[in-house]
């Protein structure tokens, strides 16, 4: 069976947008799942500045009761 220009030609384009579509069609899935994971981080991760306030009241509230271990007349 012997193909002409036409029909090369033809196959090729179709074999090129099929590849070139499906290429596409990767791209958009992993950026949706990627948006989807970027919504998430909140959940999952802390940010400097929420970690720094609960470490300061921490370190505040270990202070406070060693302050009055210290004053406990027991000692």
């Amino acid at each position: 069976m012997e193909m002409d220009g036409q029909a090369v030609l033809n196959f090729s384009f179709i074999t090129v947008s099929f590849l070139g579509g499906w290429l596409v069609s990767r791209i958009f899935t992993t950026l949706d799942t990627l948006a989807n994971d970027m919504k998430l981080i909140p959940e999952k991760y802390v940010s400097k500045d929420d970690y720094r306030e609960d470490i300061r009241e921490v370190k505040e509230l270990l202070g406070a009761i060693f302050k009055r271990l210290e004053n406990k007349a027991d000692k």
